[in-house]
């Protein structure tokens, strides 16, 4: 266990961090589920707003540095390709 003051700071701001983290990085894989699900039910009208939604989610999440850019561009090019694949 931490002694010196700011040791101490450290740990506590780093876990408020980690837990802001988790939360958003959970919401994203959440969002990219149902995007996936419509896909999966070949529904083309709600893939699209789902992918809208996880696309702008995504996006937030790598401009606060919890995904860097280029995972965040990965995640929304696959997406995007997989819901324009739907006939």
């Amino acid at each position: 266990m931490a002694n010196i003051k700011s040791a101490k700071k450290r740990i506590l701001v780093s876990k408020k961090k980690e837990m802001r983290n988790k939360a958003i990085k959970s919401k994203v894989k959440t969002l990219v589920k149902k995007v996936e699900a419509a896909i999966a039910e070949n529904d083309k009208v709600a893939a699209e707003e789902a992918l809208l939604v996880a696309t702008s989610e995504i996006s937030k999440a790598a401009s606060k540095g919890i995904y860097h850019k280029n995972t965040a561009s990965r995640k929304i090019s696959r997406l995007t390709l997989a819901v324009n694949k739907i006939a």
